[in-house]
């Protein structure tokens, strides 16, 4: 695994290792975007995960952009991991630390993320330039379903007390009295 490039989004200067990441449950390959299939990383990522459905979203061809864009921006978990690879430009995964903060992951061509199933995230996209084209993977049939953090019953989600027990460490708590900066 190679290490992404991710800070605290309040404090660019401080930097996220891959370590701690890696203990969030967040996972990372640098791949070949522009020869995957014949590289081979991806294949064997997906057999090794069960990974068996893939399809592409490309921001230039999504109706209201601007409208989805704000749906993915806020904070929310899913039942399933998120896996995105990046087929071409950029964008910004933020997960939250042990601390609450934010932490901004750098998403770039080539860059493959895993999220883990019940970590709070958000997707935010390069403002200068809106562009981004990323591969998603499943396991079995495509579902994505967002529950967001601003719903009280979201920490009583399976997935999250599952996330909380095993990448925290702790009983999951109610973070929903929470004010969340803006960006």
């Amino acid at each position: 695994m190679v290490v992404m490039d991710a800070f605290i989004l309040s404090r660019p200067e401080e930097k996220v290792s891959g370590e701690e990441l890696a203990s969030l449950g967040v996972l990372h390959w640098k791949l070949d975007a522009d020869n995957f299939e014949q590289e081979g990383k991806l294949g064997e990522i997906c057999k090794e995960r069960g990974y068996t459905y893939k399809d592409f979203v490309d921001s230039t061809k999504m109706p209201n952009l601007r409208e989805k864009l704000n749906n993915f921006m806020e904070e929310h978990i899913h039942d399933d991991e998120e896996i995105r690879f990046c087929v071409d430009g950029t964008g910004f995964f933020d997960v939250r630390s042990r601390k609450e903060e934010w932490v901004r992951i750098v998403l770039r061509k080539g860059d493959m993320i895993i999220l883990p199933a019940g970590i709070y995230h958000r997707f935010v996209p390069d403002e200068a330039n809106l562009y981004f084209k990323v591969m998603r993977l499943f396991v079995g049939e495509p579902v994505w379903t967002p529950y967001n953090r601003i719903d009280s019953a979201t920490d009583s989600r399976p997935a999250r007390k599952l996330y909380v027990e095993t990448f925290l460490g702790k009983k999951p708590v109610s973070y929903t009295h929470l004010t969340l900066p803006t960006i």
